[in-house]
């Protein structure tokens, strides 16, 4: 990951250079852009008569998107940037539970305007839903027990006889099924399912990205983080839209680049501790 200072003096594995993540990103968004796509309806017309911008979110995205259970107080990157963005629209966000399973029939069904929680731009997810540039960008990690002997290293991950577990419908699903070669793939339902295989003992890693491994290591005293020692698959993440309606697309473009350029979008990650994995 990029570096950032607080979170390297406490957790030096999740450090990595800024600029690597940086060029990874882009160049890997490059590669992902869409084809340009005719004009569709007028959504911005129709959020701005609704007065309402309905937005996608995962509630269980620690520093995203996440609900606090006890609260039930949304609170994360991509909850301000939301609030920011209807804010430039002049009208109030509301905001719908999704999840990377379900988001591209939620978009499909209009069952909100905009997808906003760190979603990473794939070629299957794009086939679906149309991106805006990056905001975040961030590597796999790996997260498995404090007693665990087996996984000392990114070494051990892809070996015989290791069960690694992936939440169904997430970019890690879809990036362990082409990368391991050896190991034993394990795919469940939800986030709290990889933990519970990995507490277990059924399974030795779970597999999982920048944001939820910080919730892990600073929420529980059984979680060790394994990191790659190199760049091992840097994901960036935007936010979606249906295709078609080029004019939506195009303002939230807009008001995505002025938030990265008056330094709101780094103002919003810097609150969430993001600030090392942002965009730019």
């Amino acid at each position: 990951m990029m570096n950032c200072p607080s979170c390297a003096r406490r957790r030096p594995a999740l450090a990595a250079p800024r600029r690597a993540l940086a060029c990874a990103a882009l160049a890997l968004c490059a590669l992902l852009a869409p084809p340009a796509r005719a004009a569709g309806p007028d959504r911005l017309a129709a959020v701005q008569a609704a007065q309402t911008l309905r937005v996608c979110i995962w509630p269980d995205y620690y520093g995203i998107s996440f609900r606090n259970p006890k609260t039930l107080q949304l609170a994360g990157v991509d909850i301000d940037n939301a609030r920011e963005l209807a804010r430039a629209l002049g009208v109030t966000p509301r905001f719908v539970d999704s999840s990377f399973a379900t988001l591209a029939d939620d978009l499909a069904a209009e069952r909100c305007d905009i997808a906003m929680f760190a979603i990473g731009i794939t070629p299957a997810r794009q086939a679906r839903m149309r991106f805006t540039q990056p905001h975040l960008a961030s590597d796999i990690y790996a997260i498995t027990t404090q007693t665990n002997r087996r996984i000392q290293g990114w070494a051990d991950i892809d070996q015989p006889g290791t069960v690694v577990v992936v939440a169904k419908g997430t970019l890690h699903e879809t990036v362990m099924r082409s990368r391991l070669k050896a190991a034993t793939l394990n795919v469940v339902d939800t986030p709290a399912a990889r933990e519970q295989e990995v507490q277990s003992g059924r399974a030795d890693v779970f597999m999982t990205d920048y944001p939820f491994s910080r919730r892990l290591l600073e929420n529980s005293d059984w979680a060790r983080l394994v990191a790659p020692t190199g760049a091992y698959h840097v994901t960036p993440y935007a936010w979606a839209v249906q295709p078609g309606d080029d004019r939506f697309h195009a303002r939230v473009e807009q008001v995505l680049a002025e938030m990265k350029r008056d330094g709101r979008l780094l103002e919003n990650a810097r609150r969430h501790q993001l600030d090392a994995i942002v965009a730019r």
